[in-house]
C-alpha cells in the first residue's frame, strides 16, 4: 500500500490532476491486476450475505417504498430487483436504490471500522445493477466488486467524516462510482470524473443517526449508489466534474471537513493547514484486498453492539435474578458511547415508544434485551410489545456508558490482533456484590471465537430467508452466486432472488 498525502491547495496553485486523490483512486480502478481467490471466494460471501438480510426485509415498509419507486422505472435488458422475477428488469440506477434499501433496512450486512464508519457491502447493488444491464460476467463483477470495497475502506482508514457530522456515504458515493468504472472497464480519465462528481453530490449529515432516526438510515445508501450510477453514466458520456473536489480551495475537505483553521474559514486568516490525510491505496499492479479487513454481522443490530450481545450472552448465564441488578455500566470506546451509548444525549434510545431505528442505534436497549433473552432475533427484538416489557424498561434504564481510553485507543489500533469494538461491563447488584466481564469482538469477527466462514453466510441466508422464498429458489440462488467466477456475460440476472408470486406487498402511491 503506498499513501497519499491529501490537503487544501489555493486555486492558484493549479494543483496536477496526477497529484489528486481523485486521479489515484481512478488509477486504482482503471488496474487490471488480478483478483485473488480469497478475494473471489469473500466476494460471493458478501453477495449471499446481502442477499440474506434483503429478503429477510423484503416486505417492510421502507423496502416496499423503494421497489415500489423502482417498479415505475422498467427497462428491457435491466437490472432485477430483489423479490421480483428474474425476467422483470429495471434502470440500474433505480434497481440499486430498491435493492440498496432492501439490504440495509435491517443493519445486519457487513461492517469496517477505522477513522469512520462503512458497510461496503453497500458498493454490491449499484455495482452489481449495471453489471446485469450492460450484461457483464461474473469475472467482470468480482473485479468491479473488488474496487468497490478496497476504495470505500481505504477512505475510511484515514478520512474521518463523523467528526464534522458528515454521514458515511460520503465515503461510498465515490467508491461505488469507481467500482462501476473498474466493471466497465472505463478509462482513467472517465473514472476521475465519476469520482469527484460522487463526492460532489453526496454529501449529507448525520442528522440521519442521530435523535429520532427514521427510515432514512436505510435509504441513505442506496440513494448513494443511485447517485454512483448516474455520476458514472454522465462521466461515460465525457461530462466533467467540480475539480479538484478533494483539495480544491471551495472543496469537501476546505468547507465540509478539516482543510481550515478555525481563523481561515472566518476570514481572519489566509493560510492553509498542512497535510490533514493519508490515505492508503494499492500501488500499481498490487492486488485490491481490502474486503478481507471487513467483517459481518451475526445479529441485526449496529455493530458496535455485536461484540456486547455477544458478551450479554455469556454474563446472563451468572444471573439468577435480573431484578437484584443496581446499576450496568459498559466501559467502551469513544465511537461507541457517544454513537449508540448514553454519551449521544439522546432521550430517544431510551423511549420504549422509540423507532426500530433508534433501538437498533441504542446499545442501552439491546444489551438489556440480550442479557434477558439471551437470544437475538432481527424481528422479535425490536417489536414494540418486547421494547414496553415493564422489566425490561426498569433494566434498560440501569444502564449506562463510558468511554474508557485504553477501549478508543484498541477501537483505532493498526494491530489486526489488536482491534477490538467491545467493551468491559460492570454489573453492580443491590446486594453489594459485582460480576464483571469484557469482550473485544463479536464471535462472528475473523478474530473471535467462530469466525464467519461460507457455510456460515449460507446457514444465514437459509435462517433469514426461510418461510419467504421457496426452498427451491434458496439452493437455485445459492448454487448460482457460488458458480460466480464461471457466469458468462449476460448471465448474472440469475443473482436475482424472487419471491412466491402474490407474496411481495405493495407500495403506497407516489410520482413514480
Amino acid at each position: 500500500m503506498q499513501m497519499h498525502p491529501v490537503k487544501l491547495y489555493p486555486s492558484k496553485a493549479l494543483l496536477k490532476r496526477e497529484d489528486q486523490l481523485a486521479w489515484k483512486i481512478a488509477g486504482v480502478a482503471a488496474d487490471k491486476v488480478a483478483v485473488e481467490r480469497a478475494v473471489q471466494e469473500m466476494i460471493i460471501n458478501r453477495i449471499i450475505d446481502n442477499a440474506s438480510v434483503a429478503i429477510a426485509a423484503i416486505n417492510r415498509r421502507p423496502v416496499v417504498s423503494a421497489r415500489a419507486m423502482a417498479l415505475g422505472h422498467p427497462r428491457k435488458g435491466g437490472a432485477t430487483v430483489f423479490g421480483m422475477p428474474a425476467g422483470k428488469r429495471f434502470s440500474p440506477e433505480w434497481a440499486a436504490w430498491a435493492n440498496g434499501t432492501a439490504v440495509r433496512e435491517l443493519d445486519m450486512h457487513d461492517t469496517f471500522l477505522a477513522a469512520d464508519y462503512s458497510h461496503p457491502g453497500d458498493n454490491i447493488p449499484p455495482i452489481l445493477a449495471v453489471a446485469q444491464t450492460m450484461e457483464k460476467s461474473g469475472r467482470d463483477l468480482i473485479r468491479g466488486l473488488a474496487t468497490g470495497y478496497e476504495i470505500q475502506i481505504d477512505l475510511v482508514r484515514a478520512i474521518c467524516l463523523h467528526e464534522h457530522k458528515v454521514d458515511h456515504i460520503a465515503h461510498l458515493c465515490p467508491s461505488a462510482a469507481a467500482g462501476i468504472g473498474t466493471l466497465l472497464g472505463l478509462k482513467q480519465e472517465a473514472i476521475y470524473q465519476a469520482v469527484q462528481q460522487a463526492l460532489h453530490v453526496s454529501i449529507s449529515f448525520r442528522q440521519s443517526r442521530k435523535g429520532e432516526i427514521s427510515s432514512w438510515k436505510a435509504f441513505a445508501p442506496a440513494h448513494a449508489g443511485k447517485l454512483a450510477v448516474e455520476a458514472a453514466d454522465r462521466a461515460m458520456r465525457g461530462e466533467g466534474a467540480p475539480s479538484p473536489i478533494y483539495e480544491g480551495e471551495d472543496s469537501v475537505i476546505g468547507w465540509v471537513l478539516s482543510g481550515r483553521t478555525v481563523a481561515d474559514r472566518e476570514g481572519r486568516a489566509a493560510a492553509y493547514e498542512p497535510v490533514y490525510y493519508e490515505v492508503p491505496l494499492p500501488g500499481a499492479g498490487e492486488p485490491k484486498r481490502a474486503i478481507l479487513d471487513s467483517y459481518t454481522k451475526e445479529h441485526s443490530a449496529e455493530y458496535q453492539s455485536q461484540a456486547l450481545i455477544d458478551l450479554a450472552f455469556r454474563m446472563r448465564e451468572q444471573i439468577e435474578d435480573m431484578e437484584a441488578i443496581e446499576k450496568i455500566i459498559i466501559h467502551t470506546s469513544h465511537h461507541t458511547h457517544y454513537v449508540i451509548g448514553t454519551g449521544a444525549n439522546d432521550p430517544q434510545k431510551m423511549d420504549p415508544k422509540a423507532s426500530r431505528e433508534t433501538l437498533d442505534h441504542s446499545i442501552m436497549y439491546i444489551f438489556a434485551v440480550a442479557l434477558q433473552d439471551g437470544r437475538w432475533h432481527h424481528v422479535d427484538s425490536y417489536a414494540p410489545k418486547r421494547a414496553a416489557r415493564a422489566d425490561t424498561v426498569r433494566l434498560w434504564h440501569k444502564i449506562e456508558t463510558t468511554e474508557d481510553p485504553e477501549w478508543t485507543r484498541r477501537y483505532h489500533s493498526r494491530d489486526p490482533n489488536e482491534l477490538s469494538f467491545g467493551g468491559r461491563v460492570e454489573i453492580l447488584f443491590k446486594d453489594g456484590t459485582r460480576l464483571v466481564d469484557e469482550l473485544g469482538v463479536a464471535n462472528a469477527h475473523p478474530n473471535g471465537a467462530k469466525p464467519f466462514g461460507r457455510a456460515d453466510y449460507i446457514n444465514k441466508f437459509r435462517i433469514l430467508t426461510e418461510g419467504i422464498i421457496t426452498t427451491r429458489e434458496a439452493n437455485r440462488f445459492l448454487e448460482v452466486v457460488q458458480d460466480l467466477p464461471r457466469l458468462k456475460a449476460g448471465e448474472l440476472g440469475e443473482l436475482g432472488v424472487a419471491l412466491p408470486a402474490g407474496t411481495l406487498l405493495e407500495g403506497k402511491p407516489g410520482i413514480f
